[in-house]
C-alpha cells in the first residue's frame, strides 16, 4: 500500500485571488511577501524552502493562484509522506486501544489525500466555497487521528510520531487564503437540481410512502430480497459510480455496523420507515472503540441519501462515546430518520450535510462534529442521562476560524423524551458546549421547550473558547426561547439582525440551492 501512495497522481491547477505579489524583478523576496500572509508564516516558509522544482522554474510564486496552488502541492506532498510513515507505525502499536486509534489515521489520511488530490484536479470545476470545505474536512480529519490517541488514552508512544502539526498549519494557510466564509455558495445548477439528482432520485425523495421504483438491490431478513444483510448488499456498490445505487432495506431490526465508503459514491439507502426498518449496533469508546470507530453506520462516500430509517446504538449511557451515525460524505442528505444513542450519538463528522424530519435522540453532545450542516424541521429528544450528568444537545468542533462549518438547527423543536420528563427538575440540559476553539452553533426559529436551562449555554473547561466561539438565537419560540438570561459570554449572539440570522440558512450556509432539489425532498431556503 505504501509503494501505490507514492504512485498517487497530483493534479496541479491554478486557483485565482484579486491580488498579485510583486514581481521577482522589483520584489526578490516573494516567498516572504506571500508567508507572511498566512497564520503560520514560519512553518510556510519552512516548507516552501524545500519544494523541488523543475529545471526551468524558478519557484517563486508571481501571482495569488500560483501561491494557493503551491500551497496545496505541499499539504498533498506532507499528507502521502505522513500516510506512508503513519502505516510504517502499525508495527509499533502496543495494545488493541492503540492499534485502534492509529487505523482510524490511516483512514482519515487516505481521506485527506483524496481530498487534496480533488482539489488540486484541473478537469474537476471546483469552486471556492467548495475548496473551503475540503481543505476544512482535511483539517478535521488530522484532528480526528489525534482525538482517538486520547480519547482511549494512548498519547505517549505512536502518536508523537505522527506530523499532525505541521500539515494542519499548511492546509490553516490555505484556508486563510482562500477564505471563503463570507461569499455566498453560488447557485451551480439550473432550477437548484444538483448534478447528481436525477429525476428517478427526485420521485425516490418525493414520495410519502416507500418508492415504487424498482431499486438496484433489496435486502431483505427473511430471504425474500438479493440479500439478508445490508452489509452484502454494500459489496455489489460500484465503485466512484456518477450513476445512483439504490438499496432498499426492508422492516426488520438489522443489526450489523456498515460503513459507506468513500469509493461508494451516490448510494440511497431507503427502508419502510423510521419505526420499521432499523440498524443496530453497540460500540463504544467504554467497549474499547474510538468514538470514530463506535458507529453504527459511517457514511465517507459523497451524495449518500438516507430515507425512512432509525439508526440506533444500543451500547447505553454507561459505556460513554457511542456513535449511531458518522457521517463525513459531501453533499448527504437524511429524510425522516431516526438516531438513538446517549452520548454523541449523531456524529455530523465533516462536509456538507442536509437532515429534514428526522429525530435525534441523546443525552450528552449528542449531535457533534464539524460539518457545515443544517436540520430543518426535525425533532430533538434529550434523554434521561447518568447521575449527576447534565445534558448537552450539540457540541461542535470548529478548530480553525476560516473552516466554512458549524451547526444550524431551524425551524426545529427541542423537547424533552419520555424518560426524561419525569425526573425534569433533577437534570439540566443545554443547547451546547464548546468542543474546539472556533465552535459555531445557531438555533434559528426553534421551539425550545421547558427542559432548557436559562442560561442556555454551557462551558466546556473554564473559561475555554468563550471568547472565540459563536453561539446564536433567532426569534426562537417556547418557554426558554427568552434570551434574557442566557450566557454573558463575549462569543453568544442574540440575534436581531435577519440579515445576520440569514447566514446560517441553507441556501447561503450549505449552499442548498445547488445541490438540493427545488422539488423533491421539502426545504425552506431562507428564513420564514
Amino acid at each position: 500500500m505504501a509503494k501505490s501512495l507514492t504512485l498517487i497522481t497530483v493534479f496541479i491547477s491554478l486557483f485565482s485571488l484579486s491580488s498579485t505579489a510583486p514581481s521577482s524583478n522589483i520584489f526578490p523576496n516573494a516567498i516572504d511577501f506571500w508567508c507572511n500572509k498566512t497564520p503560520h508564516p514560519q512553518t510556510c516558509k519552512h516548507y516552501f524552502s524545500l519544494i523541488k522544482h523543475e529545471p526551468h522554474e524558478d519557484g517563486i510564486p508571481k501571482t495569488a493562484f500560483q501561491f494557493k496552488n503551491l500551497i496545496l502541492r505541499i499539504a498533498m506532498q506532507q499528507s502521502v509522506e505522513a500516510q506512508i510513515q503513519i502505516m510504517w507505525l502499525g508495527t509499533k502499536c502496543r495494545s488493541k486501544q492503540e492499534k485502534a486509534a492509529w487505523s482510524n489515521c490511516i483512514t482519515l489520511y487516505q481521506d485527506t489525500i483524496n481530498l487534496l488530490n480533488q482539489a488540486l484536479n484541473p478537469t474537476k470545476k471546483s469552486t471556492t466555497y467548495d475548496l473551503q470545505t475540503w481543505l476544512s474536512t482535511a483539517l478535521t480529519n488530522i484532528d480526528t487521528c489525534q482525538t482517538g490517541f486520547h480519547e482511549l488514552g494512548v498519547i505517549d508512544n505512536v502518536l508523537p510520531l505522527i506530523p499532525n502539526k505541521n500539515i494542519s498549519e499548511i492546509i490553516s494557510d490555505f484556508l486563510a487564503l482562500n477564505n471563503a466564509s463570507s461569499f455566498i455558495p453560488p447557485k451551480t445548477h439550473k432550477n437548484g437540481f444538483p448534478r447528481w439528482l436525477s429525476p428517478k432520485d427526485r420521485k425516490l425523495l418525493e414520495s410519502s410512502s416507500p418508492p415504487s421504483l424498482t431499486p438496484d438491490v433489496v435486502v431483505a431478513k427473511d430471504g425474500s430480497g438479493n440479500f439478508e444483510t445490508i452489509k452484502e448488499a454494500l459489496k455489489v456498490v460500484p465503485r466512484m459510480s456518477q450513476k445512483r445505487f439504490v438499496i432498499y432495506v426492508k422492516r426488520g431490526v438489522y443489526n450489523e455496523n456498515i460503513e459507506i465508503e468513500s469509493s461508494m459514491k451516490n448510494v440511497m439507502l431507503y427502508g419502510d420507515g423510521m419505526r420499521l426498518t432499523i440498524i443496530s449496533g453497540n460500540r463504544s469508546v467504554g467497549g474499547g472503540s474510538t468514538t470514530f470507530d463506535s458507529a453504527t453506520v459511517a457514511v465517507r462516500g459523497d451524495g449518500f441519501i438516507g430515507r425512512g430509517i432509525t439508526f440506533r446504538n444500543t451500547a447505553g449511557a454507561e459505556k460513554h462515546q457511542a456513535v449511531a451515525v458518522r457521517c463525513g460524505g459531501d453533499l448527504s442528505v437524511f429524510y425522516r430518520c431516526g438516531f438513538e444513542g446517549y452520548q454523541d450519538t449523531l456524529y455530523v463528522h465533516s462536509q456538507r450535510q442536509f437532515y429534514r424530519d428526522c429525530y435525534i435522540y441523546g443525552t450528552v453532545d449528542f449531535i457533534f462534529g464539524n460539518a457545515a450542516v443544517v436540520f430543518q424541521s426535525c425533532n430533538i429528544y434529550a434523554r434521561r442521562p447518568m447521575q449527576k450528568q447534565k445534558n448537552v444537545i450539540t457540541a461542535q468542533g470548529r478548530t480553525d476560524p476560516n473552516q466554512n462549518t458549524g451547526i444550524c438547527i431551524e425551524n426545529s423543536r427541542v423537547m424533552a423524551a419520555e424518560d426524561l420528563t419525569p425526573v425534569l427538575s433533577s437534570f439540566k440540559t443545554f443547547l451546547g458546549r464548546p468542543w474546539r476553539e472556533y465552535s459555531r452553533t445557531v438555533f434559528l426559529q426553534s421551539y425550545l421547550d421547558e427542559l432548557i436551562d436559562p442560561a442556555g449555554w454551557l462551558e466546556w473547561k473554564d473559561d475555554f473558547a468563550l471568547e472565540t466561539l459563536y453561539y446564536g438565537e433567532f426569534k426562537n419560540l417556547g418557554p426558554r426561547a427568552s434570551t434574557r438570561d442566557r450566557v454573558k459570554w463575549r462569543g453568544f449572539h442574540s440575534i436581531t439582525s435577519s440579515t445576520e440570522a440569514s447566514k446560517f440558512t441553507v441556501e447561503n450556509f450549505i449552499g442548498g440551492r445547488s445541490w438540493l432539489p427545488s422539488t423533491g425532498i421539502p426545504f425552506i431556503p431562507s428564513l420564514i
